[in-house]
């Protein structure tokens, strides 16, 4: 892989982050266990040209929308857009070509065990079908308290919507382990968005207590997966949007924690987006990826911090919309740890 596509983040405790130009891409992220011994936590590819033709977001910053619009259309100020679609009807992660397959610009360069990075992109007006021109910056941080922190910023000249994230997929035995159908899981959320046959969301926040969606405590990924349940059957397992559980509006909130047993390895996950979808990587076909492992589905899962799938179409959601004059914020950690 062109090493002068990738940009290194590390610490002193050992880890250490990989990202491209291309995409903003999380192309590794080494991390420790129990005993002290470093595995790559993500899944991913070994060539660049893998990436480019990806069709599973792997690793990358999503935008200009996360997730899911209805028939690729929203109303805004009156007028009626249309995007380009590419989940069926649906326009799904910004589109047939979202901020995950464009070349950012480098404004602060990393230098070798460097522990910042930051990434900028200019989404012209019209641009997969979104009004107004989005200047969106992404900055990377690691600490060594171990937290890999993201900050999003954007700003446009024209009334416009936008939902930012990151899309790694986790497998915190180390990518190529077996499934990640043991890894327990906590969610801190007490109500979720339910998906109709298209993945989109009914409009209703239904109550997870008694469902198979219950992960207030630490539950096991593959505890109830194969529940016969019509949120999991529409899905083919997990692949929702949690509403957290908010202490303010843009609150920094603990959202998620994730325990891998036989590394010991821990995931905690902190932002102030209202939402996180959980995926348990369904749609993972077999394909080979790093050191030619294939990965098959649920041998890695998503945490993506949001605001709620097709918000734009949904008013009782919290607004994605961004007006000039103003300025979107963002942060989402995520730290990691052993037990």
């Amino acid at each position: 892989m062109p090493q002068t596509h990738v940009m290194h983040l590390s610490n002193g405790p050992g880890i250490d982050v990989a990202i491209f130009k291309l995409g903003g891409i999380i192309t590794s992220l080494t991390v420790p266990d129990r005993h002290g011994d470093t595995s790559d936590v993500v899944l991913g590819y070994d060539n660049l040209e893998s990436y480019r033709s990806d069709n599973l977001f792997m690793g990358g910053i999503i935008g200009r929308f996360a997730n899911r619009i209805a028939r690729g259309e929203f109303l805004l100020n009156g007028d009626r857009y249309h995007l380009n679609r590419n989940d069926g009807a649906n326009h799904l992660h910004g589109g047939i070509r979202g901020f995950n397959k464009v070349e950012w610009q480098v404004s602060q360069q990393a230098q070798q065990h460097a522990q910042s990075l930051t990434l900028d992109y200019l989404s012209p007006d019209g641009e997969e079908g979104y009004p107004g021109n989005l200047h969106v910056q992404v900055a990377f941080s690691l600490s060594d308290a171990n937290e890999l922190t993201i900050h999003y910023r954007a700003t446009t000249d024209k009334d416009t919507i936008m939902n930012l994230t990151q899309h790694p997929y986790f497998n915190l035995a180390g990518q190529g382990a077996a499934d990640i159908l043991r890894h327990e899981l906590t969610l801190n959320a007490g109500t979720f968005t339910p998906i109709d046959g298209n993945m989109i969301p009914t409009g209703e926040l239904r109550a997870v207590k008694d469902t198979p969606f219950d992960f207030s405590k630490p539950t096991t990924i593959g505890a109830r997966i194969g529940e016969e349940d019509e949120q999991l059957t529409l899905a083919g397992g997990y692949d929702h949007n949690w509403v957290l559980n908010k202490t303010g509006d843009d609150a920094l909130t603990f959202a998620a924690r994730v325990f891998e047993p036989e590394s010991g390895r821990i995931l905690e996950v902190l932002t102030t987006e209202p939402g996180i979808q959980f995926y348990s990587g369904n749609s993972l076909d077999g394909r080979v990826g790093k050191t030619g492992t294939a990965y098959v589905p649920r041998s890695g899962f998503c945490l993506e911090t949001q605001h709620f799938p097709d918000s734009p179409n949904h008013p009782q959601f919290p607004s994605t919309i961004l007006r000039p004059g103003e300025e979107f914020r963002s942060t989402t950690i995520f730290r990691f740890r052993t037990g």
